[in-house]
């Protein structure tokens, strides 16, 4: 075997955790201004007072999500009177959901008992945060499926609303919104707007320097020497700027060195970061996938088949070729509507005759979406 080979029990990797897009870094760069922002809404919490409520915006892989919990795990570290809870809400997206994993948190239970009403379960939940004396700070990270789901009123009503029927309950909020199309403002209802008036955080997206600055950083971490290549490097900078997230860059980055290893070779070649980045590049279309009801899939999926064989498709049309999987029309239309939203489909409309016609369109390749079938059931593509 030639010495720039791999042994089967050797790896690249000093430590490939530091690619996991939920891993949180010790060194942090380029957030320090939102990070002494949210530090500055809690600070009233430690002496008693209201935590100010915060509203963290920007598009998606911008740090929002990494600040929060850089902060989380400052106050865990100083404080057993302030308990920050971060919450899912692509996995959690419902009120009764967001409240049960509060509740599993807060009072280290698995789960709420069996047939816990909602009163009942945030009765628990108020009783607990009483007896113990201490305050909830709860992160809705990507709050925007909960606008997306019309439930994002209920949630901050009950939690902001929460000192009126227990007095010595104080809880706050800090909702991380992802999508730049979302108008938090008009989706409020005015007795929640009225409680919340949030600080609001923006999180701009990564410069060059700064996208080649965290990579680097990670390569350092996570690579052995010479692994990857300063050329390759360049190019997986240049290709994460393009799609505007770094948690691409990451996922490209440790894609190209399993491509490597899976060939027995010391570092990574040309080839290994185009293989990488066809899947890489479609990190986001994965995760929204994922979290799709099944009707929801299904819609999608119909539009995909049927875009292959058709320029032009109608609402009406997916609607029908779905014959018994469809829904009621009402709810087809809202699925649809949150399709759009999540930026998957295009909705326009165009004239035909005495009326109009509702078009939608894909906007990934039809294929792309196909081959995600497995992943909204729990299984990689």
């Amino acid at each position: 075997m030639k010495k720039n080979l791999l042994m089967w029990d050797q790896t690249l990797f000093k430590d490939i955790e530091v690619f996991d897009i939920d891993y949180v870094p010790e060194q942090f760069e380029y957030r320090d201004e939102q990070i002494q922002e949210l530090a500055y809404a809690v600070r009233p919490a430690l002496a008693g007072g209201r935590i100010l409520n915060t509203v963290c915006r920007g598009v998606p892989g911008t740090g929002k999500t990494t600040s929060v919990k850089k902060l989380f795990e400052e106050i865990e570290g100083t404080t057993k009177k302030i308990i920050p809870i971060h919450i899912n809400c692509q996995i959690d997206g419902s009120e009764y959901a967001i409240f049960s994993r509060i509740y599993t948190k807060l009072t280290k239970n698995r789960q709420p008992p069996t047939g816990t009403s909602f009163k009942m379960l945030f009765d628990m939940i108020a009783k607990y945060i009483e007896n113990e004396s201490v305050v909830p700070i709860i992160c809705l990270d990507d709050a925007n499926y909960l606008v997306y789901e019309k439930e994002l009123n209920k949630v901050l009503y009950a939690l902001l609303r929460s000192h009126e029927a227990y007095e010595n309950v104080r809880i706050g909020v800090i909702v991380i919104i992802s999508d730049p199309d979302v108008d938090l403002e008009s989706s409020l209802d005015a007795r929640v707007a009225s409680v919340f008036r949030p600080q609001i955080i923006h999180f701009a997206p990564y410069t060059a320097s700064e996208v080649a600055g965290i990579l680097s950083q990670r390569v350092v971490q996570g690579l052995y020497p010479n692994v990857l290549g300063s050329e390759l490097f360049d190019r997986i900078v240049d290709r994460t700027m393009k799609c505007g997230d770094i948690r691409i860059g990451l996922d490209l980055i440790k894609r190209s060195v399993m491509n490597a290893e899976k060939s027995a070779r010391m570092n990574v070649s040309d080839d290994d970061v185009t293989a990488a980045f066809s899947v890489s590049r479609d990190l986001r279309l994965a995760d929204i996938v994922r979290v799709l009801s099944d009707d929801e899939a299904a819609v999608l999926f119909q539009l995909a088949e049927m875009t292959n064989d058709a320029d032009i498709v109608t609402t009406k049309e997916v609607h029908t070729a779905l014959g018994e999987r469809a829904t009621g029309y009402t709810t087809f239309v809202q699925i649809i509507e949150k399709l759009d939203h999540l930026r998957l489909v295009t909705l326009s409309y165009q004239n035909a005759g005495k009326g109009r016609l509702r078009i939608i369109s894909l906007r990934y390749d039809p294929k792309r979406v196909l081959a995600f079938r497995k992943v909204q059931s729990g299984c990689k593509p």
